[in-house]
């Protein structure tokens, strides 16, 4: 296994970075066996303090496990442990950003579709509830970020897809560290608040209604229009 030596600040999340990326790449598969920690540190050229560290992290996200006397193992990729760490929101750059947002929109109309299709009647609780708090909001930017959320989550939920809730849990946490005060400063004032809930209220109808397309399509517009609002931000960045 060839590696590059680390030099940089944070150490341990290079080092996880780097292994995440061996595994994305097929350089590293299910049930193979990491080197020891003491040859891991000599081949990123840091230290075991280090490397331990990148482990923990590792483990905490279900990609390794570590087997008593026996060492460090790649886990089988499981959907429901699929997350990604907080501190690669904070380092995101606008291309990223724009990225992350079209990924998003990949999922979410997909997601507003089958929601439609599949939801119980208890599932659309939670978005009546998401879209009064949006609704009382009016323009706190703290308040509305929430609701937003919790409303696009619920939709996921509604979907009964566990690989689709776990992979909007995780990008919606990183939109949401990534872009939290432009959000809030942009998306969330007042004149802007009056527009989202009505957006968020024509999904909800689609939903409810079970009109898989008008969903779809409500979705989309309500993205498209999202990052409209954004460009300008982005942009300036």
């Amino acid at each position: 296994m060839k590696v590059n030596p680390i030099k940089t600040r944070k150490i341990y999340e290079e080092v996880s970075d780097s292994l995440i990326e061996l595994l994305k790449t097929g350089q590293l598969h299910p049930g193979d066996k990491l080197n020891s920690v003491e040859q891991l540190a000599k081949d990123y050229d840091v230290s075991r303090s280090a490397i331990r560290e990148a482990l923990s992290g590792l483990r905490a996200m279900g990609l390794v496990e570590m087997r008593q006397g026996e060492g460090t193992y790649i886990t089988q990729f499981d959907a429901s442990q699929f997350s990604l760490p907080v501190a690669t929101a904070l380092l995101m750059k606008r291309d990223d950003i724009k990225d992350l947002s079209e990924v998003r929109k990949i999922l979410e109309v997909g997601s507003a579709s089958s929601a439609a299709i599949s939801h119980c009647e208890e599932d659309l609780l939670p978005m009546r509830e998401a879209l009064q708090a949006m609704k009382d909001a009016k323009g706190k930017g703290e308040l509305g970020e929430k609701a937003d959320l919790d409303f696009h989550l619920a939709i996921a939920n509604a979907t009964h897809n566990q690989m689709l809730i776990s992979l909007m849990s995780s990008v919606s946490d990183i939109m949401v560290e990534s872009m939290r005060e432009t959000r809030r400063l942009i998306l969330y004032s007042e004149e802007r608040s009056i527009q989202l809930f009505k957006e968020h209220q024509r999904i909800f109808d689609a939903i409810e209604a079970r009109d898989a397309d008008d969903a779809q399509k409500a979705m989309l517009d309500h993205l498209i229009e999202v990052d409209r609002v954004l460009a300008k931000y982005i942009e300036k960045k």
